[in-house]
């Protein structure tokens, strides 16, 4: 059953309005977390931010988002939020192999250095294990400390995605 209580427009209190023409103005539409997030506004609209800059501004790759949600929807056995990125790994060239790869938990083997980092990265810190030395510095010799700091806003923001569409058990998208 899903979970979401949507408001409706004409309810929405003074803050909740503007963030609602926040999200509408840039997307035309409030994405599944942002229904969840507007009940307290602050939220909604600092999440806005962060998403905004992760799918606009951020210094990685579109392939390399995609590695690190997949890996994050994975872990927490997020239906929606996996089946939706299986489809946009895909769509941001992603192969089935690599998207298989990464949904069993085994290494992609992947060739390009920076997304062979973001893997390496979000599957250890998804696992719980403390990074050596050496694994942190081939990590930040290949990302720098800016793509560092984005993996782990990544990984944060996708994990409360995650959780979120989970706990609201919205309904899987089609594949």
């Amino acid at each position: 059953m899903n979970r979401i209580l949507e408001i409706s427009p004409e309810k929405l209190t003074p803050e909740q309005t503007t963030v609602f023409d926040q999200l509408t103005a840039g997307r035309g539409r409030i994405l599944g977390p942002y229904k969840i997030w507007i009940h307290s506004p602050p939220v909604a609209s600092g999440m806005e931010r962060i998403g905004t800059f992760l799918n606009k501004q951020s210094s990685l790759s579109k392939r390399e988002v995609e590695i690190g949600i997949l890996v994050i929807a994975q872990h927490w056995q997020a239906d929606y939020v996996r089946q939706a990125h299986i489809r946009e790994g895909r769509a941001a060239g992603l192969t089935e192999e690599t998207i298989d790869a990464i949904l069993a938990g085994n290494d992609p083997k992947l060739s390009d250095v920076h997304e062979a980092a973001v893997y390496r990265f979000a599957a250890a810190l998804v696992a719980g294990a403390k990074l050596s030395d050496a694994a942190f510095a081939e990590i930040e010799t290949a990302l720098g400390r800016e793509g560092i700091a984005e993996v782990l806003v990544l990984l944060g923001y996708y994990t409360s995605v995650s959780l979120a569409m989970k706990v609201h058990e919205v309904p899987i998208p089609p594949k």
